[in-house]
């Protein structure tokens, strides 16, 4: 998605109820408190291939709520993502998963004696939920591990690691992980070893694996292939050192000086069910300060901005407070400890949120009401403007890697560059460009269409031609589909820059880094100095050798995200600091 990162694709769960004799009152009702507790298994079928997933119920009394966890077998096994709001009827099973965005409805069928419905995260997919754990895959030996691999792809080398593990109770499951083309914990299916073979796919990516393992099992090589590409050969190599976590440099934070208070704040009249959960750090000394709300970047985010192993969020709220200025940064909508509808909200919708938090702020007496501004990354980049256009209480504007081209444009020259850094060729880019074109012009040309016209006409121009392509399938056609024709990429689509940041009158920093592959720094620079030529007090500046993420970075390709130490460049956070407190003074 453009502006973005990857997509998490942890799925969903849920419970099972059952009512037997209407003639049995009053055992019935005890039975009805009691048949949701305990496992239930479904499999989701997603375009990464299909995930296993297991929901754990439970009820410490007959007339207390239900509570329970999801967990991942494919991609995350011994993860306990914790349900929220779980609702049970006679008939219906109901529950939200807040830390993925996610959430589960479904029905009783009692002939099937399982819940069948619908999990919803971005998209909605089919979904059905059976009593009990799922049944265990064979167990398969001398292949439990951490593989590391490298794929050539033309002048790159993308690295590949397959994990591989076995218990008793799941028998064997492997999951793939490319970190340069940010995407984990794909599933593996059919893996399968016959004395020194093994095979396995990866239906995510198309991939076929066919391969030998060495005699002394350290080794694992033979052919890579994917449909539309040439064969390759890969060699996997069994990691012996034991793993540890990548050091942060700059987090956990050390020797804090300032208060740090978790708030709660109600959602614009127009949004009566969101609530926005956040954390608000508040220098030391005496008040009132400058105040900062941070919006982050594309996607479900959490108020760390939490992404590849970093808390972006919380090492900027942290140097920004030592600095005299006041941060909150909160949950989105609809994801973390915040309420509401992530899945369906469109960047208007959350510059309303950004707004209430301003006002939220403005309530606050440790805060200068005069000197409330906003600092968007990435999507906030572009949420920030439509915010502060609509409120002249805003008093400065911030745009981190913020978007001053079409969309449009910054979406092709985005999927270019990192194609690119990604071991993509031109030619390529060139044949697959076409396709991307006629879907973006699709959905600009419907903006104003019901949601059903539109994903008819999406899934018309996904032909079989155009899915191969794409490098896609037509398992991926329908979530395709969700993405295009859904209200947010309708809205990004239509975005232009000038139309809100020509309203703005308050000063604003725009700042990009050079090695940017995400929103390419050079054109969206030069966009954001054109529009912004005529304003009183603009500054626009580009970084040299920062990524997407202001992190000090090699290439600015998307892998290395998670490799650097660094989360935050400092000299990037004090030119923030700096200006700030210039204009609040």
């Amino acid at each position: 998605m453009p502006l973005g990162q990857a997509v998490r694709m942890i799925r969903t769960v849920a419970v099972g109820l059952f009512v037997s004799t209407i003639a049995l009152t009053s055992l019935a009702a005890q039975e009805h408190a009691q048949r949701p507790v305990g496992d239930w298994h479904g499999t989701l079928d997603t375009p990464m291939g299909k995930l296993t997933l297991i929901v754990r119920l439970a009820r410490v009394a007959p007339d207390t709520a239900i509570t329970g966890h999801m967990e991942s077998v494919d991609q995350a096994p011994g993860q306990k993502i914790p349900l929220a709001q779980v609702r049970a009827t006679d008939t219906r099973l109901v529950f939200n998963i807040p830390a993925i965005g996610a959430s589960f409805e479904g029905t009783w069928d009692a002939a099937a004696q399982s819940f069948i419905g619908t999990y919803k995260q971005g998209g909605a997919i089919p979904f059905t939920l059976t009593r009990g754990l799922p049944p265990a895959r064979p167990a398969i030996g001398g292949l439990d591990g951490r593989w590391q691999g490298v794929l050539p792809r033309g002048d790159v080398r993308l690295r590949l690691i397959l994990n591989v593990r076995s218990t008793s109770e799941a028998g064997t499951r492997a999951t793939l992980d490319s970190p340069d083309l940010t995407a984990f914990g794909l599933p593996v299916d059919g893996l399968e070893r016959r004395a020194d073979t093994v095979r396995f796919s990866v239906p995510a990516s198309a991939v076929t694996f066919r391969g030998t393992l060495s005699p002394d099992g350290r080794t694992l090589r033979g052919s890579w292939t994917r449909t539309g590409q040439p064969e390759a050969t890969v060699e996997f190599v069994r990691d012996s050192v034991t793993r540890t976590a990548r050091a942060r440099t700059q987090w956990p934070l050390k020797d804090v000086t300032y208060t740090s208070e978790d708030v709660r704040i109600t959602g614009r009249r127009e949004d009566p069910g969101v609530t926005l959960a956040g954390t608000l750090t508040i220098p030391a000394g005496k008040g009132p300060f400058p105040a900062a709300v941070l919006i982050s970047g594309s996607g479900a985010q959490d108020r760390d901005e939490s992404m590849f192993g970093h808390q972006p969020f919380a090492v900027l709220a942290d140097h920004l407070t030592r600095r005299g200025i006041a941060v909150l940064r909160y949950d989105d909508r609809g994801y973390g400890a915040s309420t509401g509808d992530h899945a369906t909200a469109t960047s208007a919708d959350f510059a309303r949120d950004a707004r209430a938090v301003v006002a939220f702020l403005k309530t606050r007496p440790e805060i200068d009401t005069r000197s409330v501004g906003l600092i968007g990354h990435s999507e906030g980049g572009l949420i920030g403007p439509i915010a502060a256009a609509e409120d002249a209480g805003i008093a400065y504007l911030v745009l981190l890697a913020g978007p001053g081209t079409n969309t449009v444009r910054i979406a092709l020259s985005q999927r270019r560059l990192l194609g690119i850094s990604r071991g993509v060729t031109e030619a390529e880019l060139d044949r697959s460009e076409p396709y991307v074109v006629a879907l973006i012009d699709e959905v600009r040309a419907g903006k104003d269409l019901a949601q059903p016209v539109l994903a008819e006409k999406v899934r018309a121009r996904l032909t079989l031609e155009a899915l191969r392509g794409l490098g896609a399938d037509t398992s991926q056609r329908e979530a395709m589909v969700q993405q295009y024709a859904g209200p947010w990429m309708r809205f990004f689509l239509a975005y232009e820059p000038a139309r809100y940041l020509s309203k703005v009158r308050v000063p604003v920093l725009a700042i990009g880094g050079s090695l940017d592959m995400q929103v390419p720094s050079a054109e969206n620079l030069a966009g954001l100095r054109t529009i912004l030529a005529r304003h009183r007090d603009a500054t626009v500046t580009e970084l040299p050798g920062l990524n997407h993420m202001f992190q000090t970075a090699t290439t600015g390709a998307m892998g290395e995200y998670a490799d650097i130490a660094e989360t935050f460049a400092p000299g990037a956070m004090e030119m923030i600091a700096s200006w700030i407190v210039k204009r609040t003074r």
